[in-house]
């Protein structure tokens, strides 16, 4: 049998990632692709107003729109991102994110080993 590193998508099939995680309201729903001591992905869904409040990581975490609009804080600066637009956040700097309009995201987050 194969070992598979990413978990919880089909395989050997075309799929929109859109697709994968759905709006629930009042609440931000999650779904891990992949989470390992380098590497963690994650797709979100957020439902408007839901947020998750100000945190920082040991990685650096690139955040893509897939849908919506989100306000992205980092540090004492704040962002406002659409669909297909993508930010980092840097490592060790609190971030924090706010579903201005419903919005789902990939998070991609690289870790020194």
């Amino acid at each position: 049998m194969t070992q598979h590193f990413i978990k919880n998508i089909d395989f050997s099939k075309a799929l929109s990632m859109e697709t994968l995680v759905q709006y629930t309201e009042g609440q931000v729903v999650s779904r891990t692709l992949t989470q390992g001591k380098s590497l963690s992905i994650t797709l979100f869904a957020f439902a408007e107003g839901e947020e998750i409040s100000a945190h920082s990581s040991s990685g650096d975490a690139l955040v893509y729109l897939l849908d919506g609009e989100a306000e992205i804080t980092i540090g004492e600066e704040k962002f406002s991102l659409k669909k297909g637009e993508t930010i980092v956040m840097p490592a060790g700097v609190p971030h924090a994110l706010l579903a201005v309009k419903k919005f789902k995201m990939i998070l991609t987050v690289v870790f020194t080993q």
